[in-house]
């Protein structure tokens, strides 16, 4: 089985509302759709979002890149060309090679004829639960948009908040207050969440120990990436000092990344996202790192589209024991469900299709 064709496509979703965050404002998933076609018919999809906030890379980008080293895989056995992928493209974008990575490793479960969740290590589909973004906005909207969530069965929520302290305060209060999380839901509590908690690295450290202080009375499940991605220091001095686990995400891309987190204990637990690593295989890395270490995961991702979204959710069934949030609910924001998920969302649960 050798590839002997890679194309790709441009490829658009509308969302429901506005994604809103501290770093950028998105009214559709924007993304490269990359086909990987090999000898013997086998075919296989791979995504890229267009996230340059983060990873620096629009479409423009992420096309150009994998146009200019497509032809080196031609005529490459998948397992070979992984190889190449992530010792040889050195000047390819981590979204980019995401994609390229998650259409290889596809091809390789479709040789031993499993599906990608098998092919990763699990010996069963279970059902998973992703939280759903609250978009930042005025605390009136984010509070009605947290209440529509919740009388969805939406039980998980990520919420968005920016530089503004004080709003950020209000937000987390009025939320956090409204639906306490209970382990399970009653008629006391029937609208009951987890609350997690992502400043996208617009705070300072005497900020995030204002609002650490001022929130001690809210059950909340994690702080995510209070600080500037590269103020570890900073990281580290909030880890220490808060009582809520703290989430590093722009912290880290690579697998050196997560051993410097982890190493020198700048957070609680880190956000692997297949578009900040380079894909499926070099989120295994990470994930066997921190089965190794014990350290707690989330599984994130980007405004991503249906196939990236498969990708990470079939991964996501073989490393249940290492990754204790799932963020994977782009899905849950498409203005129109899409049939190229291999997944049902319902509320906050995820299952494989029959």
């Amino acid at each position: 089985m050798k590839i002997v064709k890679i194309e790709t496509e441009i490829e658009y979703i509308e969302l429901k509302t506005p994604f809103v965050t501290a770093l950028r404002t998105a009214w559709h998933v924007e993304f490269v759709r990359v086909h990987v076609a090999c000898d013997n018919g086998f075919v296989a999809i791979g995504e890229a979002p267009a996230t340059k906030a983060i990873t620096g890379e629009d479409l423009e980008t992420i096309t150009e890149a994998i146009a200019q080293y497509k032809s080196t895989f031609y005529f490459h056995m998948p397992k070979d060309a992984l190889k190449i992928l992530h010792a040889q493209c050195e000047k390819m974008g981590s979204s980019a090679k995401a994609a390229l990575d998650m259409a290889f490793v596809s091809l390789l479960a479709q040789e031993k004829n499993l599906p990608l969740y098998q092919y990763l290590g699990a010996k069963e589909a279970t059902t998973l639960q992703t939280d759903v973004t609250i978009s930042l906005n005025t605390p009136d909207a984010m509070f009605e948009e947290a209440v529509l969530a919740c009388g969805n069965g939406l039980s998980i929520l990520k919420v968005k908040l920016g530089a503004d302290i004080g709003h950020a305060i209000e937000v987390t209060q009025r939320i956090a207050k409204a639906f306490p999380h209970v382990p399970e839901r009653s008629d006391k509590c029937p609208r009951g969440a987890k609350v997690i908690i992502d400043a996208n690295q617009s705070w300072s450290v005497q900020s995030c120990k204002h609002f650490i202080d001022e929130t001690k009375n809210c059950k909340l499940e994690l702080i995510e990436q209070p600080v500037k991605a590269e103020d570890l220091e900073g990281l580290k001095t909030l880890t220490e000092y808060s009582g809520v686990p703290i989430l590093a995400d722009e912290a880290l891309f690579s697998f050196e990344d997560a051993k410097k987190v982890i190493e020198t204990q700048s957070a609680d637990m880190i956000n692997i996202k297949l578009m900040k690593c380079g894909g499926v295989t070099k989120a295994v890395e990470i994930l066997e790192y921190c089965r190794e270490k014990g350290v707690a995961c989330m599984l994130g991702s980007m405004l991503e589209g249906p196939h990236s979204i498969n990708a990470a959710l079939h991964l996501a069934m073989a490393y249940g024991d290492v990754l204790k949030y799932l963020d994977l609910d782009s899905p849950l924001l498409y203005k129109e469900h899409s049939d190229a998920l291999d997944f049902e969302f319902v509320g906050c649960n995820i299952t494989l299709k029959v």
